[in-house]
C-alpha cells in the first residue's frame, strides 16, 4: 500500500485504438460523475497515443473545466460517422483501389506508390475546427495541468518521439529509440500520432515523417513517468482473457485478419510489458525500507498504476454493427478479409459509426462504475495498492507482487 499526500502527481495514459477510443470516453464520463461537480482536472499529466492522443489533447485544452471537456468528448464520439474520419465515397475508394493495383502491376511507374489505404483528410478538418491548441498553454500557466504528451514514431530515425507541452521545470529526455521533445503542440502532432501504418498517410513534423506512435512505443508509460507522475491511470481498449486454440486447421489468415492482429499488437502489447517492468521496479524499491535506500535506489520512485479495460470483447460488439459501415468500406473489408469472423478485429478499429461508439461509451461507463470507489481513491490521492487491475493482469504479475497484507 502507499498513502500519498495532496502533492501526488497523477497521470492519465490513453493508448491508441482507433474507434475503440470511445471506450476511454465512457470511463472518463463515469469519473466525471464520481468526482464532485466543482472538481478541477484531477490529472497533472496526460499522455496519449493515436486515438488516445486526440482524447488527451481535448482534455488538456479544457483542463480548467473537466466535466465540460468530458461532455465535449462524448458529444463528438457519440455522433461519429466514418465519413468524418476518412473518405468513404465510392469514387475515392475506386481511385484508391486502382492506384494500389496499378502500383503493384507497374512497380510504381507512371502512377507512383500509394501512401495509404484510406484518406483521413476529413479527420484533420474535424480536429482543426474543434481542438483549441493555445488553451493547452493557458491551462499549464494557470496551474490546471503540468504536462500533456503526444507520441508518434519517426520513420527515418526509427524512434518513438513524445512531443510534450509542459511547465518550465519539466525537461526533455533522450533514450535509446525514445525521445521526449518539448514543443508547442499543434495539429500536425496529432495527425502524426494517429497515422496508422498503411491505413492512414504519414505526417511530416519538422524534417521527418511520422506515423502512429504505438509502432515504436515499447514503454507507453514512460512519458508519464518522465513528466513526473507518481501514479498512473491507464484506460486500455482490449480485454486480454485470451482465446482457445482452434480444434482443427482452418484457412490461412486473410490480409485483413493479419492487419487487425498487427494493430491489436501495436496498441496494447507494449502496455502489458511496461506494467510488468514497473511491477518489478516497485518490488525492488518496496523491499528496502525508505531510511535504508541509497545509491541507485535514491534515483527511482515507486509508481502506482490502475488499469481499466473492457469487460467485453470489442470485436463481437463491432460485428453486431458491421452493416452500419458505408457500402464502399464494407466492400473493401470484404475484399481484404473475406466474410469470416477474422475481419472483426480490423473492423473494431475502423468502425467510426455512432451506434458502435455509443455502445463502447456505455460499456466504458459501466466498467468504470464497477470500480468507482477504487477509481475515486486513485485520482483523489487516497491510499491505494501499488497495482489495481483485472484478475488476469494480477495473475500474470503474481510472481512479482509484494505481499501487501
Amino acid at each position: 500500500m502507499t498513502n500519498q499526500s495532496e502533492s501526488v502527481q497523477t497521470a492519465l495514459v490513453l493508448p491508441g485504438g482507433g474507434a475503440r477510443g470511445a471506450f476511454q470516453v465512457g470511463v472518463l464520463k463515469a469519473l466525471a460523475e464520481i468526482m464532485p461537480r466543482t472538481s478541477a482536472n484531477p490529472f497533472s499529466v496526460i499522455s496519449g497515443t493515436s486515438a488516445g492522443a486526440v482524447n488527451s489533447v481535448v482534455l488538456a485544452s479544457k483542463a480548467q473545466h473537466f466535466r465540460s471537456a468530458i461532455a465535449e468528448l462524448e458529444q463528438v464520439w457519440a455522433h461519429f460517422r466514418c465519413h468524418q474520419v476518412y473518405k468513404t465515397d465510392h469514387l475515392t475508394m475506386l481511385r484508391s483501389s486502382l492506384h494500389w493495383l496499378s502500383s503493384i502491376v507497374l512497380g510504381g511507374w507512371l502512377v507512383g506508390t500509394p501512401k495509404s489505404l484510406l484518406d483521413n483528410a476529413p479527420l484533420r478538418e474535424l480536429l482543426r475546427r474543434n481542438v483549441q491548441f493555445p488553451r493547452i498553454r493557458q491551462a499549464i500557466d494557470n496551474g490546471h495541468l503540468s504536462a500533456v504528451a503526444v507520441t508518434a514514431a519517426g520513420y527515418e530515425s526509427a524512434r518513438s518521439t513524445s512531443f510534450f507541452e509542459a511547465a518550465e521545470d519539466l525537461r526533455s529526455w533522450d533514450r535509446t529509440r525514445r525521445l521526449g521533445k518539448r514543443t508547442d503542440l499543434h495539429l500536425d502532432h496529432l495527425m502524426a500520432s494517429i497515422a496508422v501504418p498503411m491505413i492512414f498517410p504519414p505526417q511530416s513534423v519538422g524534417n521527418e515523417y511520422f506515423g502512429d506512435g504505438a509502432m515504436r512505443q515499447a514503454t507507453p508509460l514512460s512519458p508519464a513517468v518522465h513528466l513526473g507522475a507518481d501514479r498512473i491511470l491507464v484506460i486500455g481498449i482490449r480485454d486480454e482473457t485470451g482465446e482457445k486454440a482452434p480444434a482443427s486447421l482452418g484457412p490461412p489468415p486473410s490480409f485483413g485478419q493479419i492487419a487487425g492482429y498487427i494493430l491489436d499488437t501495436l496498441f496494447m502489447d507494449g502496455l502489458y510489458s511496461d506494467l510488468e517492468r514497473i511491477t518489478r521496479i516497485n518490488q525492488l524499491i518496496d523491499a528496502v525500507a525508505p531510511q535504508q535506500r541509497g545509491g541507485s535506489l535514491l534515483k527511482v520512485r515507486p509508481i502506482d498504476t490502475m488499469l481499466v479495460v473492457p469487460s467485453e470483447d470489442l470485436r463481437e460488439i463491432a460485428a453486431r454493427h458491421r452493416q452500419e459501415l458505408p457500402v464502399a468500406i464494407r466492400a473493401l473489408l470484404r475484399g481484404v478479409s473475406g466474410k469470416g469472423a477474422g475481419q472483426n478485429r480490423l473492423l473494431s478499429f475502423l468502425l467510426f459509426e455512432k451506434a458502435y461508439t455509443r455502445e463502447l461509451i456505455a460499456l466504458g461507463y459501466r466498467d468504470a462504475m464497477k470500480v468507482k470507489d477504487e477509481l475515486y481513491d486513485f485520482v483523489s490521492g487516497a491510499e491505494v495498492p501499488r497495482l489495481f487491475a483485472p484478475d488476469w493482469i494480477k495473475r500474470d504479475l503474481s510472481a512479482f507482487q509484494v505481499d501487501e497484507s
